[in-house]
């Protein structure tokens, strides 16, 4: 499966600190930006192959939070 995610990067001191967007939780670092694209990529693979499948007796709904 492709997908594209936005990746949100910043600088913490020598290294590019970076999380996916779309997908909370996947997280992670490097010393380049490069390296940095590799291991969220690294680490979003991780994240989905831990996920256990969704029952299909699941329901769901959208909801209006307001901050």
């Amino acid at each position: 499966m492709n997908a594209r995610f936005t990746l949100d990067y910043w600088r913490d001191g020598e290294w590019f600190v970076g999380r996916l967007r779309e997908v909370p939780g996947v997280f992670s670092q490097g010393e380049t930006l490069s390296v940095l694209e590799a291991n969220i990529k690294d680490a979003y693979r991780l994240v989905m192959a831990d996920q256990k499948p969704v029952r299909r007796s699941t329901k769901s709904k959208k909801v209006l939070i307001v901050a």
